[in-house]
């Protein structure tokens, strides 16, 4: 049985309620427009799953500090100012059902929030000597617009395999929960034993997480995101590979075609989505993500048993289960 988020965090629960004023802090700038802009960002939040993510695998190995408030502060930092950058990059107009930054701002603006939150980000580690910290976060910094810009690379030719595909969740969606993990054990630990293997829990809950949101632009649920998303935007997801690598050149010939030329004809994408769905296609992401997911479970379970790596756990099959 999945639990629900609020009963996960239990063990984590005083350094999550002290977290939000860390976060908040780590915000602030003597710009009233920066101010203004960080607030709204502050005041619609998402479920904070990469700071728990931070907490637990600091408690996970040892007791948590203020080493783990600025992991937690950073990695959050690091997360927020994709997510603007990205919506500019999208050319998106919504984030959680509210006005994305660039939306009420402008892109100009969006892009020198998103590049301020991750100076600050830098700076909070960096004054308070959080160098190891920095070390992990910063493989993420890099990894992020690397991801970036091979999906776009790819996505102009739709040439991407299996191996490429993994390649891009890695450095997109992987490396920022891999940090997570990592930054929090680093918070605790100096065993760098320890730190690696969270550090590659991460990244195995990373690519599962990925897998799961893939699969939403082909399922059936509500999810608050269209379906076909992903086609129009010409990205080649798990799903869609397996199908094309599965299919008759005459199909696969045509179902190109339809991505490349016809991706904003709403008729065509639910004609992609229904091959996807009759070539086996969904069956076999589900597979993958479950099979990462295993991966994740077997590092964790080399740490003692105990409460907090129960909610670990449980985090996993949370963003693995997850309706949205």
């Amino acid at each position: 049985m999945v639990k629900s988020l609020n009963s996960i965090k239990g063990p984590i629960e005083n350094e999550l309620k002290t977290f939000e004023k860390h976060f908040r802090d780590s915000m602030k700038s003597e710009v009233p427009l920066l101010d203004k802009i960080t607030y709204y960002i502050v005041q619609r939040k998402g479920k904070q799953v990469r700071p728990m993510f931070v907490f637990l695998s600091a408690k996970l190995c040892g007791e948590t500090n203020e080493s783990s408030f600025i992991a937690a502060s950073l990695i959050e930092l690091l997360h927020t100012a994709t997510l603007v950058h990205d919506d500019v990059v999208d050319d998106s107009f919504q984030r959680r059902g509210f006005f994305s930054i660039n939306a009420l701002w402008k892109n100009k603006i969006a892009v020198l929030v998103g590049d301020y939150l991750f100076s600050q980000g830098m700076l909070l580690a960096l004054k308070n000597k959080q160098f190891r910290i920095l070390e992990i976060v910063s493989e993420a910094v890099k990894a992020l617009p690397e991801g970036e810009l091979l999906q776009i690379q790819k996505a102009r030719r739709l040439d991407i395999d299996e191996a490429v595909y993994f390649d891009i969740i890695r450095q997109k969606t992987a490396s920022l929960i891999a940090s997570a993990c990592g930054a929090g054990a680093a918070s605790t630990t100096k065993d760098e034993e320890s730190i690696g293997k969270m550090r590659l829990f991460g990244e195995k809950i990373g690519i599962a997480f990925q897998i799961r949101d893939d699969l939403f632009d082909f399922g059936t649920d509500d999810v608050g995101k269209p379906l076909g998303i992903d086609i129009k935007e010409k990205k080649m997801t798990l799903p869609l590979i397996y199908a094309l690598n599965n299919a008759s050149s005459s199909d696969k010939r045509k179902i190109l075609r339809i991505i490349k030329k016809y991706n904003e004809v709403p008729e065509k994408v639910k004609d992609v989505i229904e091959f996807v769905r009759a070539s086996g296609g969904i069956e076999y992401a589900q597979k993958a993500m479950f099979d990462y997911r295993d991966q994740a479970f077997e590092i964790l379970h080399t740490f003692p048993q105990s409460p907090v790596r129960d909610s670990l756990e449980q985090l996993v099959t949370f963003v693995t289960n997850r309706k949205k």
